[in-house]
C-alpha cells in the first residue's frame, strides 16, 4: 500500500467517525517561541489543549508535516528514525476520551483492506500503557480483547507524554507490532523495539507539566480545562509495515532517492546488511542518510525555509550539508543535489503537488547551497594541507583537536573528511580533543537553548488574564479612539499589580482597544492611555500568546488602578504613516513578483512610519534596471489611486481569488484579504491606507544581500520620500555648480574624477614600489650571519603597503646566495599596528628554517603561511623592532 493511500484511508476513516479534516501547519513553527519547527501532530493545537482558543470542532483528524532533529545523528543507524515525517493524528477536544482513543485505532488497524482498513493481524498486536494507569489497561483487555501478557505497563520515560517544554501532558498508550523473530529478540517492546515497532501513540492529555532539564524530571501544573485526546500514527513507520520493508528508508516515498544514490555512486545496498538496522554496513547507513536528508531539505524549502547561518536555515543548511557529505564519502564528487532533488519531488508530488509546481525555487536555492559547500570544502582542504605540511615539518604525527574543531566549527569542514584525508597522508587525528571542544559548544548552545524554552513559564501571567477575560477585541480596522475597561495591570515583569504611579514602566489589558499589536513586519501603534485620574504613554504593544494585547507604556500622570474605565488613543499620523508603509510593502511584493517571477517570495518585512524593508526569496543581485522598473511600475500604481479594500472570507475562496499567502504563516479557515484596486492581493492582518494615491511616492534606497538566497530592498513612502528626493537634488545641483556641468551630466564627471584618483593612485603605488625596492642590492650585501644563515632584519618605508611588503621580502630572498641558508623579516606599520613578513629560500628550509614557524614564534601563535612565505600582524606599532628581534632570536637557537 503505497505512503499516499495510507495517508488517505487515515482521514477518510476519521472524517466518516465525525472529525474534521484540517489540513497541515507548515513546518515553523512560526507561533511557539519555542520551536523552530513543528515536531508532534498536536502542535497546531495547542492553544486548544490550553483553553486559549475555543476549537471550531470537537474532534479533528490531521496529517502534520514534521521535523525532528536531536536524533539526527541516529538517522540510518535505526530503523525508525527520521529528520522529516509525517504523523497521522486524531483529536478530540473534551468530546470522547481513552475508550473512543482506543477504539478508533483499533478498527482502523484490525478492519480489512478491502473494507478501508490497513488489514493488521490482531494477533500481532502489543500495547503499552502508564504505570498506573488502570483504565487504560482494562480498556485494551476487556473492550478490545487483548491478552495481559501484551498489554505491558511502562514507566514515565516511555508512556508519559508531553512536548519535552511546558506544556500539555498525560498518560499515553502506544501501539506496536511484533515483526517477527528475523528482527530480533522475543518478549515485547521492553526487550526489542526493533522487532516490536512502535506505530502509534494515543496520549490522555489531561495535564499541564512545568519546566524539566528531561523526560521524567518535571512538575504537573495542574489540569487542563478539559480532558483531550491527541495520538500520532508515524505515516512512515505505517508504510514500511504495510510495505514489508525492514525500515522506513525503504518505502516508496525514500527508496527511489537511495536507489538513486546507489546508481550514482556504484554501491550496493543491503547486500552486506541484516535485516536490523544495527546490523547495517557503513553504506548502508550513509545511503539512508542520504535519501532522508535530501527529502527533508525539500520539504523545508517547500515551506520557505532558506539555507543560512541561524535558526532554522541553520537547521537546513546542516541536513543539506550532511548528505552532501556522505555521498561524497560514498565516492561521488561532483553536485549531488541535481540528480537527487528531482526524484525527491517525484516521491513528495502525490501527497504535496507544491514541491513540484514550486520546484524551480525549491532547486535554485538548494542548488547553490551545494555550490557554496562545495566551495566550502575545497578552501577547507587547502587549509587542512597546510596544517598536515606543518605537522610534518615539525615532526608530528597528528593533528590538534583544536585544528580539527577550527576546521569544522570556523569553515564547515565536517571531521569525517578531515580524518579520512589525515590518514590517506599518514597522520592521525586528536579525536578525544576535538570532541571535547564539541562537547563544550553544545553545552553551550544547550544551555542558551534552555533559557529560551522558559517561554511558557515567563506567559503563565498572561495566560491566567486571558483564561480570565477572554480575548482582547481589537478595534483598529474601524476607529482610533475607544472607552474601554481596564482588565488587568502587570509590571514589566509579569506580576499582577493593583496601582501604578509617575514613573512606573507597566503592562495593561484592556477589554477591547484600538491599538495595533506588532505582527505581520507592521509596528505597533503608539499613543496615550487615559485610565481615572492616570495617564499612560504607549510605547509597545505586543501579543504575547494568541488572543491576548498587552499595551507596554510608561505612566506620565497621576495613579492608574486595575477595573476602572479608561480611554484608549492611538498616535493617528504614525498609524496613518505605518499604513503607508505597509500598503507599499504589497506593491513592491506584487511588481517584484511580477519582474522577476512568482518565486521572488516574501521572506520578512519591516513597516515603520514612512519607510519599509522588504526582504524577498531570489537566488542573486536585483539588475539596477529592474529595480528601476519595480520603482516606476509602484508609483504608477500610486498615480491611479486604486482603491484599497480589506474583507474576510474563507481561505479556499481567497486561493481562488488569487491572494497571495506568505511561506511559514499558519491561516485558519477564515482569512483577511487585503486588495490594491486589481493590482496586488495578499492575505494580511495589518493596517493600511485607504486608497493607493495616498502614498504619495514611494521611493527604492538600496538593494543588497541578508544571507543566502534572501534579498533586501529598503524604500521610503510618502512624504519621507519627498525629503529624500529634495535633499538629493540640492546635492546634485551643489556638484553641478562645482563641476560647471548641467545636472545631468554630474554623473558622468564623477566617474572620470574618480577614474583620474585611481590612476593616480596606481601610479603611487608604482613609485612607492620603486622606492622599496631600490636598495635591494645594499641590503644584500649587509646581510648579517647568524650561525651559518644570511640573515636580513629590516622595516618596509612608510607607505608601503602589504603587497609592497611581500614583494620586498621575496626580491632580498631572490638575490641571496642560493647555497646559504638565508631568511629575511620585514615589518611594517600601519595603522597604528605592526606586521610581519618572512620569507626562507630553499637551503634555510632544508636547516629546517620555516617562515611560517618564524612568524608564530615572533606572534605568540598568530600569523600563518607556508614554509617558503608567511606573514601576520595585529600587535601595536611599536613592538615592530621586537618582531624582528624575535625572528633573529629563533635563528640563532635553530
Amino acid at each position: 500500500m503505497r505512503t499516499a493511500e495510507i495517508k488517505r484511508r487515515f482521514l477518510s476513516h476519521f472524517e466518516a467517525n465525525g472529525h474534521a479534516v484540517v489540513p497541515s501547519a507548515p513546518l515553523p513553527a512560526i507561533d511557539d517561541p519555542n520551536l523552530l519547527f513543528i515536531n508532534a501532530g498536536m502542535v497546531q493545537f495547542v492553544p486548544y489543549f490550553l483553553g486559549q482558543r475555543t476549537p471550531p470542532w470537537k474532534r479533528a483528524t490531521s496529517v502534520q508535516k514534521c521535523i525532528r532533529t536531536p536524533d539526527i545523528d541516529e538517522v540510518g543507524k535505526t530503523s525508525r528514525h527520521g529528520t522529516f515525517f509525517q504523523m497521522n493524528g486524531n483529536f478530540s477536544f473534551g468530546d470522547y476520551f481513552k475508550e473512543g482513543a482506543i477504539t478508533l485505532a483499533w478498527d482502523l488497524i484490525t478492519k480489512s483492506v478491502e473494507e478501508g482498513g490497513f488489514g493488521l493481524d490482531p494477533e500481532r498486536i502489543w500495547a503499552t500503557v502508564y504505570l498506573d494507569d488502570d483504565e487504560a489497561f482494562d480498556i485494551w483487555h476487556s473492550k478490545i480483547g487483548l491478552p495481559e501478557e501484551r498489554i505491558v505497563r511502562r514507566g514515565k520515560a516511555d508512556n508519559y507524554w508531553s512536548m519535552g517544554i511546558p506544556g500539555p501532558c498525560g498518560p499515553c498508550s502506544e501501539i506496536y507490532l511484533d515483526r517477527g523473530p528475523e528482527y530480533g529478540r522475543e518478549g515485547g517492546p521492553e526487550v526489542d523495539e526493533d522487532r516490536y515497532m512502535e506505530f502509534w501513540n494515543l496520549v490522555f492529555m489531561q495535564n499541564e507539566r512545568g519546566p524539566g532539564a528531561d523526560k521524567e524530571n518535571y512538575p504537573i501544573l495542574g489540569e487542563l480545562p478539559a480532558k483531550n485526546i491527541d495520538t500520532g500514527m508515524g505515516l512512515e513507520r505505517m508504510a514500511s509495515i504495510l510495505q514489508g520493508v525492514d525500515n522506513i528508508y525503504e518505502i516508496d516515498e525514500i527508496r527511489p532517492i537511495l536507489d538513486k544514490a546507489v546508481q550514482m555512486t556504484g554501491r550496493e545496498y543491503g547486500t552486506r546488511s541484516g535485516h536490523v538496522a544495527s546490523e547495517s554496513h557503513p553504506d548502508d547507513v550513509r545511503l539512508r542518510v542520504i535519501a532522508d536528508h535530501v527529502r527533508t531539505s525539500l520539504m523545508l524549502i517547500a515551506d520557505g525555509v532558506t539555507p543560512s547561518n541561524e535558526g532554522r536555515g541553520y537547521v537546513l543548511r546542516r541536513i543539506m550539508r550532511r548528505a552532501i557529505r556522505a555521498i561524497r564519502l560514498l565516492g561521488w564528487q561532483g553536485p549531488a543535489l541535481p540528480e537527487l532533488l528531482p526524484v525527491a519531488r517525484d516521491c513528495m508530488a502525490p501527497s504535496y503537488p507544491e514541491v513540484a509546481s514550486d520546484f524551480e525555487r525549491i532547486a535554485s536555492y538548494a542548488y547553490a547551497e551545494e555550490e557554496a559547500f562545495l566551495s566550502t570544502l575545497r578552501a577547507g582542504t587547502t587549509i587542512l594541507d597546510t596544517a598536515m605540511a606543518e605537522t610534518k615539518l615539525a615532526g608530528g604525527t597528528r593533528l590538534t583537536g583544536e585544528q580539527a574543531f577550527q576546521l569544522h566549527d570556523t569553515y564547515g569542514f565536517p571531521i569525517d573528511l578531515t580524518l579520512e584525508i589525515a590518514a590517506e597522508q599518514g597522520l592521525a587525528v586528536d579525536e578525544e580533543g576535538f570532541r571535547r571542544l564539541m562537547s563544550e559548544q553544545r553545552r553551550r548552545a544547550k544551555a542558551d537553548a534552555q533559557a529560551r524554552k522558559t517561554g511558557h513559564v515567563d506567559l503563565s501571567a498572561y495566560r491566567q488574564v486571558l483564561e480570565a477575560g477572554g480575548p482582547v477585541e481589537f478595534t483598529g480596522y474601524e476607529e482610533t479612539a475607544r472607552e474601554s475597561r481596564l482588565r488587568a495591570l502587570l509590571s514589566g515583569t509579569g506580576e499582577g499589580l493593583t496601582g501604578a504611579g509617575v514613573g512606573d514602566t507597566i503592562e495593561l489589558v484592556l477589554d477591547a482597544t484600538p491599538f495595533y499589536a506588532e505582527g505581520g513586519g507592521q509596528q505597533p501603534d503608539n499613543g496615550i492611555i487615559t485610565v481615572g485620574g492616570g495617564s499612560i504613554e504607549v510605547f509597545d504593544v505586543q501579543q504575547p500568546i494568541p488572543g491576548l494585547i498587552v499595551h507596554r507604556g510608561r505612566v506620565v500622570e497621576g495613579e492608574v488602578r486595575a477595573g476602572e474605565t479608561g480611554y484608549a488613543q492611538i498616535d493617528v499620523l504614525r498609524r496613518k504613516a505605518i499604513s503607508r508603509a505597509h500598503t507599499a510593502t504589497h506593491l513592491v511584493h506584487t511588481a517584484m513578483r511580477q519582474f522577476l517571477g512568482e518565486t521572488a517570495t516574501q521572506a520578512g518585512s519591516l513597516n515603520a512610519p514612512g519607510r519599509l524593508r522588504f526582504d524577498f526569496n531570489t537566488p542573486g543581485a536585483v539588475p539596477a534596471g529592474v529595480l528601476h522598473d519595480v520603482e516606476q511600475q509602484v508609483n504608477e500604481v500610486l498615480m491611479n489611486d486604486l482603491d484599497v479594500r480589506a474583507f474576510i472570507t474563507s481561505l479556499a475562496e481567497a486561493r481562488k481569488l488569487g491572494a497571495m499567502a506568505l511561506f511559514g504563516e499558519k491561516y485558519g479557515n477564515e482569512v483577511r484579504v487585503v486588495e490594491v484596486g486589481d493590482y496586488a492581493r495578499e492575505l494580511c492582518g495589518g493596517t493600511h491606507a485607504s486608497r493607493s494615491g495616498q502614498l504619495g511616492l514611494v521611493k527604492i534606497l538600496s538593494e543588497s544581500s541578508i544571507g543566502s538566497g534572501v534579498r533586501r530592498v529598503e524604500a521610503l513612502v510618502g512624504m519621507d520620500a519627498f525629503g529624500y528626493l529634495a535633499r538629493e537634488h540640492l546635492l546634485v545641483s551643489r556638484l553641478a555648480e562645482l563641476y560647471r556641468v548641467p545636472n545631468d551630466q554630474v554623473a558622468d564627471r564623477v566617474e572620470q574624477t574618480v577614474a583620474q584618483l585611481r590612476d593616480a593612485e596606481k601610479e603611487l603605488e608604482k613609485l612607492r614600489a620603486q622606492l622599496v625596492l631600490a636598495n635591494v642590492g645594499a641590503l644584500v650585501a649587509d646581510a648579517r650571519d647568524i650561525g651559518g644563515v644570511g640573515y636580513v632584519g629590516i622595516e618596509a618605508p612608510e607607505g608601503a603597503s602589504a603587497n609592497d611588503v611581500r614583494t620586498l621580502a621575496q626580491e632580498i630572498r631572490g638575490r641571496m646566495p642560493a647555497d646559504r641558508p638565508g631568511v629575511v623579516a620585514v615589518t611594517a606599520r600601519a595603522g597604528g599596528k605592526a606586521s610581519l613578513v618572512v620569507a626562507t629560500n630553499p637551503a634555510a628550509r632544508d636547516r629546517g628554517l620555516s617562515a611560517a614557524a618564524l612568524v608564530k614564534g615572533a606572534l605568540s601563535g598568530r600569523g600563518g603561511g607556508s614554509p617558503e612565505l608567511a606573514q601576520g600582524g595585529g600587535v601595536p606599532a611599536g613592538d615592530a623592532p621586537s618582531l624582528l628581534a624575535a625572528v633573529e632570536k629563533a635563528i640563532a637557537s635553530s
